[in-house]
């Protein structure tokens, strides 16, 4: 990968001086994984920064064996990373994270890039700026609590469009994530999530294809208006 398309594809990146883009590169290792493949286990946190070259994965909290005790607390998708406060904070994580599609991603130890952040500090202010937005994103989840399920779903899909969807002739497409893992990151019931998708589906706001596991974003209009960022 040329350090112009590291750049472009990686928002965290955009601000990096071109040394700093080619040193990252230099370290960084390539890594591929199937669907449902551990990406990330509990206890390999603060090894490394991950950055997602293509495809979608989620990060889960760990409370004890079995799926009941599983939540699905972020999706992820194209053009993200995670692990940094892992490697900032070093305390013991709880999650791991899980491919949901075929992924692709890049890695960089954790020593190199802290050593990238302290000599860097252009790259070092705009991490900060994208975990404050993180903060604002959970934020905004907690004030939704009390939102009706279809405000809630809908906010989650629109984050997920405007974060990783890319636009197609009839909308905007991301990846057709199980309704478990939407109820999880929206603080909903599964069974109201397929309630809701299928209502959305009848409105024709959005429409699910199974066989290339991609979600249709038909309106987004209505969409946000759902959601109340309209």
């Amino acid at each position: 990968m040329q350090t112009e398309a590291f750049s472009e594809l990686f928002p965290l990146l955009t601000a990096a001086n071109p040394e700093t883009l080619e040193w990252l590169l230099s370290v960084a290792v390539e890594h591929e994984y199937p669907a449902n493949r551990a990406v990330l286990m509990e206890d390999a946190w603060g090894n490394a920064v991950y950055f997602i070259v293509s495809g979608w994965v989620k990060v889960r909290r760990l409370s004890g064996a079995g799926e009941d005790n599983v939540v699905t607390l972020a999706i992820l998708g194209r053009g993200d990373f995670f692990g940094e406060m892992a490697i900032l904070d070093e305390s013991p994580r709880s999650t791991d994270v899980i491919a949901l599609s075929p992924v692709k991603l890049i890695s960089i130890s954790a020593q190199r890039f802290i050593q990238t952040l302290f000599k860097d500090s252009q790259l070092h202010h705009r991490m900060l700026q994208l975990m404050v937005r993180r903060l604002r994103q959970t934020n905004l989840r907690f004030q939704l609590r009390h939102q009706p399920p279809a405000v809630k779903l809908a906010n989650t899909l629109v984050t997920l469009a405007e974060s990783y969807g890319h636009e197609s002739a009839s909308g905007i497409n991301i990846f057709n994530i199980p309704a478990k893992d939407l109820a999880d990151v929206s603080d909903i019931g599964v069974e109201e999530t397929i309630k809701i998708m299928e209502k959305l589906d009848s409105k024709g706001w959005i429409k699910t294809d199974t066989t290339s596991q991609v979600m249709h974003i038909l309106n987004m209009k209505q969409l946000m208006h759902l959601a109340g960022k309209v």
